[in-house]
C-alpha cells in the first residue's frame, strides 16, 4: 500500500497540489483523474520522488519515503516499475533487449536468467514470439505491451502508469486496461494510474481520486461515480458526449 498524508506542492510559493490525502491499496488499480493542468501529474511525481513535497508525508508500505536518505529510496526505487507516457521503448533496441533493459541496469542474474525473466514477462503480456522485432515494427498497442512488460521484468511491488492508453483506439485501449488489472491482481501489486480516459475509469476504476484545481475534489470506485453527486465531478465525467448521454437517461429515470 502507499498513503499519502496532507500533501502540498509549492511552486514559486503557490500551491500545484494542496493538503492531499489518500491510500493506493495493493492488489487495486488505482485511479488518479482529473482535468488537464489539475495537478494529478505532480501528485504522481511527488510520490515518485520526483518532486520533493513541501508539506506532508508519502509512505510505502508504511516507510516513510518523504523522510528517506538518497541510498535508502533507491532500494525503494528498485521495488517501482514504470510505464511512461507513449510507451519510451529505445527504437535502436529490439523488444526483447527492452524488457531485459532493466535487469541489465540492476541485476547480477545471468543471460540466462534474463532470458527467462524475459521470455515470463512477454508471455504475460502475450507478446511470445515478438523478441527480435523493434518498435517501428509493430502496433502501438504491442508497444504498449512492451512496456508493460519491461516495468514487471523486476518484479516490483508498486507500478506506476502515466496515461497508459494515450493514442491508442478504444479497443486496444481496453485491452491494455484489463492486461494491467490482470496483472495487478496476480502480482498483487499496488498500481497507481494517472489518466482522464473515462472509459478505463468505468471499467477498471477499483479506487479513484479526482483532483481538482490541486486539491482532492473526490474519492469513490467505478460503482458510485456515476451517482456522486458532486457537481464538479460530474461536469468532468459528462464532459464526454458518451457520458453526457448517460446523463440524460439518468435525469429521465430520476
Amino acid at each position: 500500500m502507499i498513503e499519502i498524508k496532507n500533501v502540498t506542492k509549492l511552486f514559486d510559493g503557490k500551491p500545484a497540489i494542496s493538503d492531499i490525502s489518500m491510500q493506493f491499496r495493493e492488489g487495486q488499480t488505482n485511479l488518479i483523474i482529473g482535468r488537464s493542468g489539475s495537478g494529478k501529474t505532480v501528485l504522481l511525481k511527488c510520490i515518485l520522488g520526483l518532486h520533493e513535497v513541501d508539506q506532508g508525508e508519502i509512505l510505502y508500505d508504511g516507510r516513510s519515503f518523504t523522510r528517506m536518505k538518497v541510498k535508502e529510496r533507491k532500494e525503494v526505487r528498485r521495488e517501482l516499475g514504470m510505464v511512461f507516457q507513449g510507451g519510451a521503448l529505445f527504437d535502436s533496441l529490439t523488444v526483447e533487449e527492452n524488457v531485459r533493459f532493466p535487469l541489465d541496469m540492476f541485476t547480477t542474474m545471468t543471460t540466462k536468467e534474463k532470458a527467462s525473466r524475459v521470455g515470463f514477462c512477454l508471455d504475460h503480456v502475450n507478446l511470445s514470439g515478438a523478441n527480435h522485432l523493434y518498435p517501428s515494427e509493430i502496433s502501438g498497442g504491442m508497444q504498449k505491451r512492451v512496456a508493460i512488460a519491461r516495468a514487471i521484468a523486476l518484479n516490483p511491488r508498486y507500478l506506476f502508469c502515466d496515461e497508459p492508453n494515450s493514442g491508442l483506439d478504444p479497443e486496444t485501449a481496453t485491452l491494455i486496461d484489463d492486461l494491467i488489472q490482470m496483472l495487478t491482481r496476480e502480482f498483487n501489486m499496488t498500481t497507481i494510474i494517472n489518466t482522464h480516459d473515462m472509459n478505463s475509469v468505468i471499467q477498471i476504476g477499483e479506487s479513484i481520486l479526482f483532483i481538482h484545481n490541486g486539491e482532492k475534489c473526490w474519492e469513490g470506485t467505478r460503482h458510485n461515480i456515476l451517482h456522486s453527486e458532486n457537481q464538479i465531478l460530474e461536469d468532468f465525467i459528462f464532459a464526454n458526449k458518451l457520458y453526457a448521454q448517460m446523463k440524460k437517461e439518468k435525469n429521465k429515470e430520476a
